[in-house]
């Protein structure tokens, strides 16, 4: 997202990633509590310009809906649950676990 000086928020790119197919389109691995996993969130291509006194913010979701499919949260079927559960998300950006967001520069 481009945050303006004055606060407003536009938004530049989004994408998803299904952590329960992680490794694997196909075969589904849920993921345990507690446990610290790698993801790749690919924002595909796109361009922008940064004007001075803007700032770059990311933001995580474990839903996007409806722009995206719902997410239960709870590892059951997306499409026919009932239940709900709420999620949280942290990303780690230490020594150990040094998350990043790719952006080239082009001068």
């Amino acid at each position: 997202m481009d945050v303006r000086p004055d606060g407003y928020a536009q938004n530049i790119a989004d994408g998803i990633l299904r952590a329960r197919y992680r490794e694997s389109q196909s075969s589904a691995k849920l993921l345990a509590n507690g446990e610290v996993y790698e993801l790749t969130i690919d924002l595909w291509a796109t361009s922008h310009v940064f004007l001075p006194g803007h700032c770059l913010r990311v933001e995580i979701s474990s839903s996007n809906f409806p722009r995206f499919d719902r997410n239960l949260n709870t590892g059951g079927d997306q499409a026919t649950g009932t239940t709900f559960q709420v999620a949280e998300q942290t990303v780690f950006h230490n020594q150990k676990f040094p998350s990043h967001i790719l952006l080239p520069v082009i001068p």
